[in-house]
């Protein structure tokens, strides 16, 4: 076993090398560890070993975004969400955990409730590295330095660092086993620990030159060496990320045996579970399955090991699965993962918009998994991806304000949903934390003589081409408008070829794929001028590529077209269907409840035929386009039909919505009546007060009037009593005014087998009398309790002002409610 002093110098000598004489290609690739030579367009073209990723992005540190759009929100990432992150870190236990694994706090308890909660303090130490180098910060700089303090301290002497077992080796916390590693491709979370502080550790040393956190991960990941490989442990890794951080270390180091530990924490697969994409081995895996996050984490710790190791066989798999997402897994949000019982993907095309999953660390997953595509690829395919993403359903999960978080990002909402301040799994805010300053990394790359220009933002960068040092400045307001002027200044004269990624958006394709389509193709032109004149170029997958000797102040114009645009889903996409998505340039539209006058946008018909226009709005959101069209609400009538009034719709950015309060919202907007949701017909029910022994606003789906298709329907709203089990719960309606009522109809919501909610073991009925007392109904028919169905029960009428379910759960499980109808007659 190597001390700790052996460990600093067999360290300190790879890391000093390259710090003197490759610093600045390190800083380049702080956020992904990446440096690339060379350059290859298909499947594993350009790939060898020991080589890299075949283009190079140019680092976030060389890229000064000084807009309107970005640079407010990386500043306010590092005033506020990074001051509000450690606060809820302290204030939460996590970092009590380090201070009481340390000896640094009295202590024998775990002091918060996952066991890998410990990465959400990695996570923000990447971030603030990362911010520091754009807003330098002492205060920041030193309670960092504080932080990995404590760190260190709760490291073991043989550089296990788990502050869920070292607090009580004995006792530790139920997910880890009683020996080390034994529950790791279960839910110990110890490798995934590990990753996040390789990531974090690389990122720090590379902002500051300071060793500290460098060398408690180098300790760290030289167990892991001892530990796993050919003929040692084998276990695979629960929840991926150590891969990627792995080969961050790697490439700061040079010591081959963390490449090849990440190679072989991929090719252990296949002995698992598909929810953490164990089923098979990598190489073998067709489809995205599983939990989304574990799943972009491995497909992008697989991007990193083909690209230094050239396995082929790698980059063929990762494309299959990539198809599979884009093809019937992707949201027009850019989310992905479905399914919120498994945080993850359902099958192709069920993307359900009320109980859409779309996990804010799925969406940042996504996007690192499509840079990487991209570096090995050179296809603006996967930058059309990672864009939509980063505009809406990545960007949608932190608020205006910087200091609350959507973990889940729905399609739809009845006033269910509002971001919090923090969560008991943190996962996401963290991530906030760190992807934010790293986004002017994702502007540009290069590729020997070739620079890419993948994103728009205005913003000055310095990149160096072939030796020759570049200064280039883009000016825009994207992505409100898309004229993008840039203005290149090479210190001489010099010829290289720049790409201008032309979106899919802007060429008739709104995703790629065949899950999304424009309602209707047009022929808006993409123009292209060099110093006012029209330019020549060639298309290059996705690219306008300009050649020619650029000289100091040489000025390319490029004007994208901005048209509103109507979406259409994938026939296959059922709860898409009659129903379109608005979209302007990367930007994708919701309907929110603050701009109808009733409240209401779920009953909101947009015609064929409607105009829609787009109008800049300083005053909304820091200022953003806003679109309005003539629409139409519908109704359901006592008879059941549907009455439909006009209306104005007033539609806003997708990432902007709940930063005014909870209520109605809708991405996909009805074209038809029988694909909204119209408001309910007055009956017993539907004017009736609704409370319960739980009071959500998801009680507003009890008198909805929406027939659900079956009991585990989460196309629209439901009610459940969960975590309550084996007790007796109930829910009321108090009537707008006296009725006599002698029936009712009860819709259950059970998510078996994944989910917490079952039917109910008994429920009956009870009316309250004049005098306030509640009796139970007399029945003439048996309680029913079916599933997939509606469960009648008549009785005795009865006139009453309320009438109550108490509903017995299960003795293992909560239950919940679709729907509940009242039949009688009102005085």
């Amino acid at each position: 076993m190597l001390t700790r002093s052996l460990i600093l110098f067999y360290c300190a000598k790879p890391v000093f090398y390259m710090r003197t004489h490759v610093f600045t290609i390190l800083l380049s690739l702080a956020c992904l560890g990446l440096m690339g030579a060379g350059y290859g367009q298909s499947a594993g073209a350009g790939l060898k070993a020991g080589g890299d990723y075949p283009i190079q992005p140019v680092p976030f540190t060389a890229v000064r975004v000084t807009d309107q759009f970005w640079a407010p929100r990386i500043r306010l990432n590092h005033e506020v969400t990074i001051p509000i992150a450690l606060k809820h870190c302290y204030s939460t236990g996590r970092v009590d955990n380090f201070l009481v694994a340390g000896h640094l706090k009295a202590g024998t308890k775990f002091c918060t409730e996952y066991p890998f909660d410990d990465t959400d303090i990695y996570k923000i130490i990447e971030g603030a590295s990362y911010s520091l180098q754009t807003f330098p910060d002492k205060l920041l700089d030193a309670r960092i330095d504080s932080l990995i303090g404590y760190v260190a301290s709760a490291q073991e002497p043989d550089g296990y660092l788990y502050t869920a077992r070292t607090i009580d080796p004995a006792h530790p916390h139920p997910w880890a086993g009683l020996k080390r590693w034994e529950k790791e491709s279960d839910l110990s979370h110890e490798l995934y620990n590990s990753g996040h502080l390789f990531e974090a550790a690389v990122a720090h040393y590379q902002a500051t030159g300071k060793k500290t956190l460098l060398n408690v991960a180098l300790k760290n990941a030289d167990l892991l060496v001892r530990d796993f490989g050919p003929g040692k442990l084998s276990y695979a890794p629960g929840h991926q990320v150590v891969e990627m951080g792995l080969v961050k270390l790697y490439r700061t180091t040079g010591r081959k045996a963390y490449l090849d530990l990440a190679k072989f924490l991929l090719d252990v697969r296949g002995k698992g579970q598909e929810y953490s994409q164990d089923h098979k081995p990598v190489t073998q895996q067709t489809e995205a399955v599983g939990h989304s996050v574990r799943a972009t984490y491995m497909y992008s710790g697989m991007a990193d090991v083909a690209a230094i190791t050239g396995d082929k066989a790698y980059v063929t798999a990762m494309d299959r699965i990539w198809h599979d997402v884009v093809d019937g897994k992707y949201y027009i949000t850019g989310g992905i993962g479905a399914e919120g019982g498994h945080e993850g993907f359902g099958p192709a095309y069920n993307l359900p918009n009320m109980s859409a999953y779309n996990e804010t660390c799925a969406a940042i997953g996504t996007i690192y998994w499509n840079q990487r595509l991209f570096l090995l690829h050179g296809d603006a395919r996967f930058y059309d991806v990672l864009e939509r993403t980063l505009y809406n359903g990545m960007l949608s999960g932190v608020s205006l304000s910087g200091d609350r978080f959507f973990y889940p990002n729905p399609l739809q909402s009845q006033g269910q949903h509002a971001r919090s301040a923090w969560f008991g799994c943190a996962c996401c805010p963290s991530n906030v934390c760190r992807f934010i300053p790293s986004m002017p990394g994702y502007v540009y790359a290069q590729r020997g003589n070739r620079l890419y220009a993948n994103l728009f933002v205005n913003s000055t960068a310095n990149v160096t081409l072939n030796g020759t040092a570049i200064r280039v400045a883009q000016a825009t307001t994207y992505p409100w408008s898309g004229d993008i002027a840039f203005t290149l200044n090479p210190a001489k004269a010099k010829a290289f070829e720049l790409a201008l990624r032309i979106p899919g958006w802007a060429q008739n394709q709104p995703v790629p794929g065949t899950l999304y389509r424009f309602a209707d193709q047009r022929n808006s032109p993409v123009e292209i001028t060099i110093n006012g004149k029209k330019a020549a170029y060639t298309l290059d997958n996705g690219y306008a590529v300009l050649q020619q000797t650029w000289k100091p102040g040489d000025v390319v114009r490029l004007s994208l077209p901005m048209d509103v645009r109507r979406v259409e889903a994938n026939e296959q996409v059922k709860a898409d269907q009659d129903k379109v998505a608005l979209q302007r340039g990367p930007i994708v539209y919701c309907a929110e409840w603050p701009d109808a006058p009733d409240g209401h946008v779920l009953d909101y018909i947009l015609p064929d035929q409607s105009q829609l226009e787009a109008r800049f709005n300083p005053a909304l959101f820091g200022g953003a386009d806003i679109l309005t069209a003539e629409a139409a609400k519908v109704k359901r009538t006592s008879t059941g039909d549907f009455e439909t009034s006009p209306a104005r719709l007033m539609a806003i950015p997708y990432y902007a919505w709940a930063n005014r309060g909870s209520g109605e919202m809708a991405v996909w907007l009805a074209t038809k009546p029988t694909a909204a949701k119209p408001t309910p017909a007055p009956t017993i029910a539907s004017t009736s007060k609704i409370s319960a022994s739980l009071a959500t606003k998801a009680l507003a789906a009890l008198n909805d009037q929406d027939t659900p298709k079956h009991s585990n329907d989460h196309d629209n709203i439901y009610y459940h009593w969960w975590p309550k089990k084996d007790t007796t719960q109930w829910v009321q309606y108090t009537f707008a005014k006296p009725a006599t009522v002698s029936s009712a109809n009860v819709y259950w919501f059970d998510d078996g087998p994944w989910g917490g909610c079952r039917i109910p073991a008994s429920w009956k009925l009870l009316y309250q009398t004049a005098d306030g007392d509640w009796q139970e109904v007399k029945t003439k028919t048996p309680y029913p309790i079916s599933k997939d169905a509606y469960n009648e029960v008549t009785f005795e009428p009865v006139q009453t002002g309320a009438l109550r379910m108490l509903v017995q759960l299960p003795k293992d499980a909560s239950s919940g409610i679709l729907e509940w109808s009242v039949g009688g007659k009102s005085e």
